[in-house]
């Protein structure tokens, strides 16, 4: 069950979990069986894997199957122009201005597709950074601008995430994204208290238990 790809690439591109408690342990005492298949079958037994000659006697399957995002955000309209331009194509990344936005369709807010190693309050900054700007509290920038950045996001996805890229995740480059977000609402990015706070102290989600927008 070891992956086929470096530890750093899955740190960059968010495909580290955090195992269970006494996860490693149960494995050890053999509880819990990792099994790698690609196709399984059901039988009167049980679960059936590829390759196997013995079904594994189970008595509830639990489907683990993870979602497609872009496919959601796509079924959301009528239009082909639309469809065509909302995820853009398997080649790039999701085209959103702040991972929020999307340049072409700006009436269209989507949080919680891109991805960072604590979902949670990566996600609660972005509904208040959108809630402060249809509030009033700043404005985008022109279309072709927010593209650009758009591209420049893309390109750092592409040369670190590799193959995952399409996860659009920003785990490496969180406290930086916040820190975007926070200067677009009118609020210090230093989140700290005092100079060698900045500097030694790690960030997390305490650091913006309290940010109001301005």
């Amino acid at each position: 069950m070891v992956p086929d790809h470096s530890f750093f690439e899955a740190l960059v591109a968010c495909l580290v979990a955090i195992a269970p408690k006494d996860h490693y342990k149960r494995l050890d005492e053999g509880s819990i069986v990792l099994k790698l298949s690609k196709t399984f079958t059901f039988c009167k037994e049980g679960v059936l894997l590829e390759g196997e000659s013995s079904p594994i006697r189970s008595d509830i399957v639990i489907y683990g199957t993870g979602y497609r995002g872009d496919e959601k955000i796509n079924n959301m309209f009528k239009s082909e122009y639309f469809r065509s331009i909302a995820v853009g194509s398997t080649s790039t990344t999701l085209p959103l201005y702040r991972e929020v936005i999307h340049p072409k369709i700006p009436q269209l807010a989507v949080l919680g597709y891109s991805e960072s190693l604590s979902n949670l309050y990566t996600t609660e900054i972005r509904a208040k950074w959108i809630t402060h700007f249809m509030d009033g509290g700043f404005r985008l920038p022109c279309s072709k601008a927010m593209q650009k950045d758009v591209l420049e996001w893309e390109k750092y996805m592409k040369r670190y995430s590799r193959g995952y890229f399409r996860r659009s995740c920003i785990s490496v480059l969180n406290i930086w994204y916040n820190d975007q977000l926070c200067k677009d609402m009118g609020c210090n990015p230093r989140r700290k208290n005092g100079f060698f706070a900045e500097l030694f102290e790690v960030y997390g989600p305490g650091d913006y238990a309290n940010l109001h927008p301005k």
